[in-house]
């Protein structure tokens, strides 16, 4: 039988690198063919790659291809590629599939429209304007990498959703301990995602939460809607974290920001375009036989779509790009996520029309953790007032 071919670097390898250079496996595994196969993070097994655009929205909408990980091959542990519980255990947005995966998508899709998000510009620039107001009470430069780009989306999504404004530091530490190997700092971190949940769902709050409870299918116990609600606050940390860095970067490395409205559009759609949140979608598993590209799969094969490669592809067609997903996963937080990034830099070039990089644009580094999550700057000093 044809078999994909094999690439010769490892794609999920952590790395530091200059913010300019790509992790060399994109482009290595996009000549190789529209379908590769790799390792598995942590030794599970091969994985394919799919690298061709065409191709990738193919995948996105394939019924055969699913999303949760109950389809995972027989043997992958949870930290292999950080699998989320099977939708039987936990049904969610990203882990659903067919029927009950449209009825959930439907009750937050009403929710984060691009309409109702422009209605947050005005709020989410005031904490973008006053946290980094606040900045400057520490010095003539600072790491924007340290805290900023964790606060910020934070307390944007905390916002949106009802979360009360004094668990912000609580919301910080979680996310951060998401990122610890020791299980016991995991686990604080899901019982402190509980109860920023269960504050957002109280009877006073005003926010997107509560009427996400209102919205739900027949059937969510309140313990479902508490982990509903983590994804969204964990994944709005993750993803906008990852992007703010990088477009902070190339706006302020620029020496200019755009001067109106459609010039910052196209400064945050290009950035995010060579930077996408995460390099590869999230794993995707065959249910049945399928045949990619002229490969056929066995059920539970670990598929996966080269968002960076296809996005940096110079062949690659006009018209949208993958940094967000397509099909039915299409990221619900969209929309949400480039208003904040659109507003920063709005804030950036009104209140903070002085600030400038504090090192040459290529000295800053990126570090890649490994897996499928995508690559970080390790700081960014940067002068607010020049």
């Amino acid at each position: 039988m044809p078999d994909a071919p094999r690439v010769t670097v490892d794609p999920f390898a952590p790395a530091v690198r200059a913010i300019s250079d790509p992790h060399p496996a994109h482009a290595l595994m996009r000549a190789a063919g529209p379908l590769v196969r790799a390792d598995a993070p942590d030794g599970g097994g091969p994985v394919w790659v799919v690298t061709d655009h065409a191709l990738a929205r193919e995948v996105c909408v394939h019924p055969g291809i699913v999303k949760d990980p109950a389809y995972a091959p027989p043997g992958w542990e949870p930290g292999t590629g950080g699998l989320e519980p099977t939708a039987a255990e936990q049904p969610s947005l990203t882990t659903l599939d067919g029927p009950a995966h449209t009825l959930l998508r439907r009750a937050h899709t009403l929710l984060f429209t691009a309409r109702r998000m422009d209605g947050y510009t005005g709020r989410i620039a005031t904490i973008a304007r006053e946290l980094l107001t606040g900045l400057t009470d520490r010095g003539a430069t600072v790491d924007l990498m340290a805290d900023f780009t964790t606060r910020y989306p934070l307390a944007v999504v905390s916002a949106v959703l009802g979360v009360p404004a004094d668990r912000i530091d609580q919301a910080v530490a979680a996310c951060r301990r998401m990122h610890s190997e020791d299980p016991e700092d995991v686990a604080a971190a899901m019982a402190g995602f509980a109860e920023l949940a269960a504050a957002a769902l109280h009877g006073d709050a005003d926010g997107l939460a509560a009427e996400l409870r209102e919205r739900l299918p027949d059937g969510y116990t309140e313990a479902q809607l508490h982990y509903l609600i983590f994804t969204l606050v964990f994944a709005g940390q993750l993803t906008t974290d990852v992007s703010l860095g990088f477009l902070i970067a190339d706006v302020l490395g620029s020496g200019h920001t755009a001067a109106d409205d459609a010039g910052i559009d196209a400064v945050v759609r290009e950035s995010l375009r060579r930077h996408p949140p995460a390099p590869f979608t999230l794993w995707r598993y065959t249910a049945t036989d399928v045949e990619l590209a002229g490969v056929p799969l066995p059920p539970r094969s670990p598929v996966l779509v080269d968002i960076r490669g296809i996005n940096t592809d110079p062949a690659r067609p006009d018209g949208p790009d993958l940094t967000f997903g397509a099909g039915p996963h299409y990221c619900t937080g969209a929309q949400l996520a480039q208003v904040e990034l659109r507003v920063l830099v709005d804030v950036l070039r009104i209140d903070f029309p002085d600030a400038r990089l504090a090192v040459p644009h290529a000295e800053l580094r990126q570090r890649g953790t490994g897996g499928i999550l995508g690559s970080r700057l390790t700081a960014l000093p940067v002068a607010l007032r020049g």
